[in-house]
């Protein structure tokens, strides 16, 4: 991994963890491998601590040995000889790489928060769900606090280009304003690299590095890929190799449809299929965007687990492993129609899945009604407060979303969005009811590359509607 740091919007999230008075818990940062966990750490402790003591138990299981001392004290006493470093609680940042190696040590956070509380300690794991699903022991409840770090979003893309002005532009626009055709079209271009180049933060760094070279950024996404299936070795235990290998080969072109094992391999048995699916989703590489009722809040609490759509960890891997490059997008006249529309879903939903807080767990959901004759489906779910909101990631005039308005009749909800590469813009319109009423509704349409501004613009509108 190239050590050139890209920005990240949750180094302001890990500055405001640093400043917690008295209350502030070890942190655990959770992702897949190679979304840039180390090198955020490594940068927010160059920038914000005196030192930092950082142990890989990943490079060196042995490291393990120093946490069997019974107090924190002694643990930090054991950690300075190996290290040969001071450990200064308040000026130092103890860095636990790849702690689901470790899993005594992971158990024994909540002692430097029960008994060294100003120490600053962060823990990271790439396949720490494995270590939480695996061992039956009595997690630190209460006394650990977790963040989720997923690929480089648009917004952050643009930073690492050098295109601060837009990003800036980006988190200030709102529906009332009106986008300069030049930087609408600017924007749909720089969306056309990001669907090629995707936001995994070495395959952004060597683009950059080598003069805007898509075939660069491709070659880090092919190692990229082939390391992942590198690692399925390490998921014996759970499912054969073959099969998690040839689910993980799959997907990217299943995105947006709802899956069926068939459709992975008819020979193989659904129930070996569906658990070779469960450990990349433990690794984080793919993400099951399950149906909701979306009857109420939590989504959650409504949603059918086997009833569900793949999303794939990045959209610029996806496009890498689907043989798309970025000929292809700079070509086509509409992004929402590439590749079946699958790519700008993918898109679209990585950004919506981490558009929660960052100590929130990453979710997403869809909306499928399959009755006879009156079938529809909404392309992703998401809740804002108390409202549920529809989104359709498709061109087209709004008279013809049909889903859409069946969901608003179904749900009686009336604020949805639809993607699209037009400028934004907010449709009012009613629909008629079987009581020969009807009831109003909004419908903001909004341009691909503001998918990073949804909650922002949608809380707008709830507000003025307020």
């Amino acid at each position: 991994m190239n050590d050139h740091f890209l920005s990240r919007f949750a180094l302001d999230a890990l500055k405001e963890w640093k400043s917690q008075e008295g209350g502030r818990k070890p942190l655990v940062l959770r992702g897949a491998r190679q979304v840039g966990k180390s090198c955020l750490i490594r940068h927010f402790a160059k920038d914000s601590f005196e030192n930092l003591v950082e142990l890989n138990f990943e490079e060196n299981p042995l490291l393990a040995e120093l946490f069997k001392a019974r107090s924190p004290a002694e643990i930090l006493s054991m950690i300075e000889i190996e290290t040969k470093e001071t450990i200064r609680p308040g000026k130092t940042l103890l860095f636990l790489d790849e702690i689901q190696a470790a899993p005594e040590v992971f158990l024994k956070l909540r002692y430097f928060f029960e008994q060294i509380p100003l120490l600053h300690v962060i823990a990271a794991g790439s396949l720490l769900e494995f270590l939480l699903e695996e061992h039956s022991f009595s997690m630190p409840v209460g006394r650990i606090e977790y963040f989720y770090l997923g690929p480089l979003l648009f917004e952050e893309f643009l930073l690492a280009v050098g295109e601060h002005k837009l990003c800036e532009f980006l988190h200030q626009i709102t529906l009332k304003d009106v986008i300069p055709l030049l930087i609408h079209e600017k924007l749909l271009r720089l969306v056309r690299v990001y669907l090629a180049i995707g936001g995994m933060p070495e395959a952004v760094s060597v683009y950059i590095e080598n003069a805007f070279s898509y075939k660069a950024a491709d070659r880090v996404h092919q190692s990229i890929l082939k390391t992942y299936e590198d690692d399925f070795g390490k998921y014996h235990k759970h499912s054969h190799f073959l099969k998690v290998q040839k689910v993980f080969q799959k997907i990217p072109h299943l995105v947006g449809k709802k899956l069926k094992y068939v459709h992975i391999d008819p020979e193989e048995r659904a129930k070996d299929l569906s658990r070779a699916l469960q450990i990349l989703c433990l690794a984080r590489v793919i993400q099951c965007v399950c149906h909701t009722t979306a009857s109420g809040i939590p989504l959650k609490a409504m949603a059918d687990e086997k009833t569900f759509k793949p999303l794939f960890l990045d959209v610029g891997l996806m496009s890498s492993a689907c043989g798309l490059s970025l000929l292809e997008f700079e070509r086509s006249k509409d992004l929402t129609r590439v590749n079946e529309g699958s790519i700008c879903e993918q898109f679209v939903g990585q950004h919506l899945l981490y558009s929660r807080e960052i100590y929130q767990e990453p979710e997403i959901y869809y909306w499928v009604r399959e009755k006879k004759n009156a079938e529809a489906e909404i392309d992703y779910v998401f809740s804002e407060g108390e409202h549920i909101i529809p989104v359709e990631v498709k061109s087209g005039k709004t008279g013809t979303l049909r889903s859409l308005h069946q969901f608003f009749k179904d749900k009686k909800r009336t604020l949805g969005i639809r993607f699209n590469t037009d400028c934004p813009s907010l449709y009012e319109g009613s629909l008629p009811l079987l009581n020969k009423e009807s009831f109003s509704f909004k419908l903001i349409s909004l341009p691909v590359y503001l998918v990073g501004q949804t909650r922002r613009i949608v809380r707008q509108i709830l507000g003025d509607r307020n």
